[in-house]
C-alpha cells in the first residue's frame, strides 16, 4: 500500500527512529509532520493550527525550540517541544505519524523531553496537555509521576433554531468585553478559580499576576485564535465595577468560534450567570454567521460539564492535562 511519502512500512521490520534534538532538524524535514498534523487538527477538531505550525516553523528555523525529532530514513516521522516559564515547564506538543503510531516513538521522544526538562536548574513543575491523535500519551505520563486530570473537547452546532433568539440575548447585566477591564477579569479569573480542580492543572489561576498572563495570552497570542471581543461579555452589578463573570471567545478557524474562558464569581455560581454568558456569546456568534462553537472542559468539573450538555454540546474528544510532580 502506497503511502503519503511513499511505501507505508512493515511494523513488524522496523527498526527504532533515531532521537535527535530538534535544534539539529532543519524546517524542510518536519515540514510533512506540520503538514499532517495540521490536517488532524482540521479534520478532527475544526481548528486552524496554521498559525500554530507557522510559529513551530520560525523557532525550529532559529534553531531555538527545545524538543526531540524521530527520524526514520532521513525523514522526520515524530517531534516534541516543550518550552519554559520561569521555574516551569511547558510540554508543548508531541506528534508522530500515523504509520508509526503503534511503535513506542511517542513514548521515546516523550521520555528524552522529560530527562532534560528535569534536568533544568530549579524546576519545579511540568504541565502537559497533549492532544491524542491516534495515540494517548496518558501511560507514558503516569509512568513518569504525573497526575492526569481528563478533559473534554466539545462542540456545538450553530446552525438550525437553537438557542432561541431571545434567549441569546445579552441582559442588562451583561457587557461585551472592554479591554479596560483586562485587570478585573484577572482578579475574577483568581476568584472563581480558587480551590477548583482548573487551577491544579494551570498554576497560573492562582495569582493575580498569573491570571493577567494567562489572559493576555489568550487575548493577545495567537494559540487559542483570534480574540474575538464581539463575542466576549461580562458581567458586573449595576454601577459597580467589581466584575460578577465573564466568557471570551475566539475565532480558531473559518465560522469556528472558541470559548477560551467561562468563570463566574464564587456564591453566584449556580445561580445561571454561567448560562446567561454563554448563551450571550452563542447569540453573537450565530448573528455573525458562526455555524460551530468549541470549548475544553475538565471532566470532574460536573457542573460544568451538565451546562454544556443541556445546551446541547456533545464530546469530540477526549484528553488529559498532567501535572508533575503530582
Amino acid at each position: 500500500m502506497m503511502g503519503r511519502f511513499g511505501p507505508a512500512p512493515d511494523r513488524e521490520s522496523m527498526a527504532p527512529s533515531t532521537i535527535l534534538d530538534l535544534r539539529q532538524a532543519s524546517v524542510r524535514q518536519i515540514e510533512p509532520l506540520l503538514e499532517e498534523e495540521t490536517r488532524r487538527w482540521r479534520d478532527e477538531l475544526h481548528w486552524d493550527y496554521r498559525n500554530a505550525a507557522e510559529l513551530i516553523r520560525r523557532f525550529v528555523e532559529a534553531r531555538s525550540l527545545g524538543g526531540f525529532v524521530a527520524m526514520e530514513n532521513g525523514q522526520a516521522v515524530g517531534y516534541s517541544f516543550y518550552v519554559l516559564e520561569d521555574l516551569k515547564g511547558l510540554i508543548g506538543g508531541l506528534y508522530v505519524m500515523a504509520p508509526y503510531l503503534e511503535r513506542d516513538t511517542g513514548p521515546r521522544l516523550l521520555d528524552e523531553l522529560l530527562f532534560n526538562l528535569r534536568a533544568v536548574p530549579r524546576l519545579q513543575r511540568i504541565e502537559s496537555q497533549l492532544m491524542p491523535f491516534g495515540s494517548s500519551m496518558d501511560a507514558a505520563l503516569a509512568a513518569h509521576g504525573f497526575r492526569l486530570y481528563p478533559r473534554q473537547f466539545l462542540s456545538l452546532s450553530l446552525t438550525g433554531g437553537f438557542p432561541p433568539k431571545e434567549e441569546s440575548e445579552p441582559s442588562s447585566l451583561l457587557e461585551r468585553w472592554n479591554d479596560r477591564f483586562m485587570e478585573p477579569c484577572a482578579q475574577l479569573i483568581r476568584l472563581a478559580y480558587a480551590d477548583h480542580v482548573d487551577s491544579q492543572i494551570n498554576d497560573q489561576y492562582q495569582t493575580a499576576a498569573g491570571a493577567l498572563r494567562f489572559l493576555k495570552n489568550i487575548i493577545l497570542l495567537p494559540g487559542c485564535g483570534q480574540f474575538l471581543p464581539g463575542a466576549s461579555f461580562f458581567a458586573r452589578s449595576p454601577g459597580g465595577y467589581d466584575l460578577l463573570g465573564a466568557v471570551l471567545s475566539s475565532e480558531v478557524a473559518p465560522r469556528v468560534g472558541h470559548i477560551t474562558q467561562l468563570c463566574v464569581r464564587p456564591g453566584l455560581q449556580g445561580q445561571g450567570l454561567g448560562r446567561r454568558l454563554t448563551l450571550a456569546a452563542i447569540g453573537a456568534l450565530r448573528e455573525t454567521k458562526f455555524s460551530e462553537l468549541t470549548l475544553t472542559v475538565t471532566s470532574a468539573n460536573a457542573p460544568a460539564v451538565r451546562l454544556y450538555e443541556k445546551l446541547g454540546f456533545r464530546t469530540v474528544k477526549t484528553f488529559s492535562a498532567g501535572v508533575w510532580p503530582a
